[in-house]
């Protein structure tokens, strides 16, 4: 099976590593247009407790206009995803979606060539940027 995400463990407080994520982000010309907070909707809808974890759709308007030029449905695979979790260690890892590899679903080889780019920044960001 391929590695569908980029990830990388960090030595911060879980709620600096949003605002971090998330100032950094917008420096790379991305938005987040959406935050899930699984932690707190698994407590007030199942009543359970689960670890630190949240779920950032982060959008690049630029490319995704272009993929919704070329490809009206890809829509349902946009935004691209960023996880933050607390693991057991107390470190927090950041994941995001590896593009190509969400791509492959899609016959469009029109789509290949905005993956990459996207795949590229998020790589770097992952890796440099936080």
């Amino acid at each position: 099976m391929s590695k569908y995400y980029f990830s990388k463990e960090l030595s911060i407080d879980f709620d600096n590593a949003i605002q971090i994520i998330k100032d950094n982000l917008s420096k790379i010309g991305f938005g987040v247009v959406s935050e899930i907070d699984v932690t707190n909707t698994f407590k007030n809808k199942l009543n359970l407790d689960f670890k630190k974890y949240r779920i950032l759709g982060a959008c690049h308007p630029q490319t995704a206009f272009k993929a919704l030029s070329v490809e009206n449905k890809i829509g349902t695979m946009l935004p691209c995803n960023i996880i933050v979790q607390e693991l057991d260690n107390g470190n927090i890892e950041v994941a995001a979606i590896d593009p190509i590899e969400s791509m492959k679903a899609v016959e469009n080889t029109e789509l290949y060539p905005l993956a990459l780019e996207i795949q590229n920044i998020l790589k770097d960001f992952i890796e440099n940027k936080i």
